[in-house]
């Protein structure tokens, strides 16, 4: 019996001195000053790919990819989370290239949630969608971030966007 009362007793003293420590520690923890607030950052969307025409051996021609690059392509990149969405038109260059560069309004979406597109062909004989398929836009693939004159830019790539002629050979 005399066993009996000295385990109740010590677990007594063990569950007081578990509230005490708890207790002591969450008033120290409230003593603390708040964290600062996080810094504002200056934070813009780079979006960079290629048009291509695949098969055609247009100017530019690629033999390893066996592509040609497509000047004056329009291209958006279309961010969209529920009724908000915002759309940023681009161009590619001659060597197919593009890069959209955008404000800070993008910054609000997440990549899942940005996709690029490029309607149609800039070339009727290369208008056929080939990568991808139809009208599927492209998805966001981060690669760096890049220092700005006003801030940060997450830089993201879409890669390639392949078109090809309807009737394999018939590029003109």
């Amino acid at each position: 019996m005399a066993l009996l009362a000295n385990k109740c007793v010590l677990l007594s003293l063990s569950a007081v001195l578990l509230c005490c420590l708890v207790g002591g520690a969450s008033a120290m923890l409230s003593s603390l000053p708040p964290p600062p607030p996080p810094p504002m950052v200056n934070f813009t969307i780079g979006v960079q790919g290629v048009v291509w025409c695949k098969s055609c051996r247009y100017h530019g021609y690629f033999a390893p990819m066996d592509a040609s690059p497509l000047p004056g392509a329009k291209v958006y990149l279309r961010c969209k989370h529920g009724r908000r969405a915002v759309t940023v038109a681009g161009q590619s260059g001659a060597s197919g290239y593009f890069l959209i560069q955008t404000s800070q309004q993008v910054s609000a979406f997440t990549s899942q949630q940005c996709r690029v597109y490029v309607p149609r062909s800039p070339v009727r004989a290369c208008g056929v969608p080939a990568y991808p398929s139809g009208r599927k836009g492209l998805p966001l693939k981060f690669q760096e971030f890049v220092k700005r004159g006003n801030g940060l830019q997450g830089m993201y790539s879409v890669g390639n966007r392949f078109f090809r002629p309807k009737y394999r050979g018939k590029c003109h």
